[in-house]
């Protein structure tokens, strides 16, 4: 059997690239260790079986070198040191077909005469987050406590999701890449990103996150869209603040979430109650500690007091993220595709301006899996 030569190096750092250690890559590959150091070379059948399971273009393997692989959107992360880590190929390639969705999005748009979107892109650094982030609740039509009014932290979610939607803001929330549940996403690795646009801008949060921390990532990045600038974020304890720009979006995202006249009313009647911040953190549907540090910020408490509870807080932290909409695959693309994008591209496709195969790879539902989904968004393909 002919097999194909190619240079252990590349063979090497796509099994690292990919995070698998040679030993369990080798129960597939049982010559694995020979390919790397060069003894043996793989047939062309097990170099393709062997880039479908490292997650790397075959191409890439025909290469004289490992390619630089660079972020493709600024890294705004701050979660120990990952700032200065290479991006894993679960996150490189959700990116990518986020930014895939959005630029197909943003010519149907044009194409169709929309109007921009006049808040993407409206503010500035020195525009008062604060204020931005009362307007963005104005904008999304949330009244005051409607987070109280959900029954628990994924129906608020949820809600917020939903209203980001109706706004134009495609709001993406997957655990996975696409719908491999072999493919995870880590959260030590980030929490979300966001790609402006004034057309199209979209915003993704890590579904392995607790709901709490998914709530404040959509905030977060929201600001992200009002402020015109796209990133990546890792924020360590759900409070970012090594840049500039993450600082401003914290702070927006704070405000929207637990906006400072709500929280000093809040405050009056919960402050000498056993667990407060648990309290604040039900009514608001965020973190105790970012109800914590909220507090602070608002002089509410001492850093003293705020120090104590967070220490303890991250010594007892147990709540795990979900990647469940109610254990229903077409629940969960509610959130892994969402409404806005899946109507637009199930009608495109319905007049005939793509393909149903290029909807499927959008979507990334084929066949009678999209059919079904879209009837259930009330479309029926015909």
């Amino acid at each position: 059997m002919a097999r194909v030569p190619v240079k252990p190096e590349l063979l090497y750092w796509a099994r690292k690239r990919a995070g698998i250690t040679q030993e369990d890559l080798a129960r597939k590959f049982k010559k694995l260790p020979e390919w790397e150091s060069g003894d043996v070379n793989p047939t062309f059948k097990q170099l393709e079986d062997f880039a479908r399971i490292v997650h790397v273009p075959l191409g890439y393997l025909f290469l004289g070198e490992p390619p630089e692989e660079p972020l493709p959107i600024t890294d705004f992360r701050t979660i120990a040191n990952t700032e200065k880590a290479k991006a894993s190929p679960n996150l490189i390639d959700t990116i990518y077909a986020m930014q895939r969705r959005q630029d197909w999005l943003r010519d149907f748009m044009i194409e169709c005469e929309a109007d921009p979107l006049p808040f993407a892109a409206s503010v500035r650094l020195t525009n008062n987050p604060n204020a931005v982030g009362l307007e963005m609740r104005d904008m999304l039509g949330l009244s005051s406590g409607w987070a109280g009014e959900a029954r628990t932290w994924q129906e608020a979610v949820n809600k917020l999701r939903f209203k980001i939607e109706k706004l134009g803001v495609m709001a993406v929330i997957n655990g996975v890449v696409g719908n491999n549940t072999h493919r995870s996403l880590s959260v030590e690795e980030f929490r979300g990103f966001a790609l402006t646009d004034q057309y199209a801008p979209l915003i993704f949060v890590n579904g392995m996150d607790a709901k709490a921390a998914q709530m404040f990532t959509l905030a977060h990045e929201l600001a992200h869209i009002w402020l015109g600038e796209s990133g990546l974020s890792g924020f360590e304890r759900l409070i970012p603040s090594s840049t500039e720009v993450e600082e401003w979006c914290n702070r927006a995202a704070a405000e929207f979430l637990l906006p400072s006249n709500e929280l000093k009313e809040c405050w009056k009647r919960v402050k000498h109650q056993q667990d407060p911040y648990n309290v604040l953190a039900r009514l608001f549907k965020v973190s105790p500690i970012v109800a914590a540090r909220r507090a602070m910020d608002l002089r509410l408490v001492n850093k003293a007091s705020f120090f104590e509870f967070h220490d303890h807080y991250i010594s007892q932290k147990t709540q795990k993220g979900s990647t469940s909409s109610g254990g229903n695959f077409y629940n969960s693309q509610n959130a892994r595709v969402g409404k806005l994008f899946a109507t637009r591209v199930i009608r495109a496709a319905m007049e005939g301006k793509i393909g149903f195969r290029r909807a499927y790879e959008l979507t990334g539902l084929w066949g009678g899996t999209f059919q079904d989904y879209a009837s259930r968004l009330g479309i029926q393909v015909t």
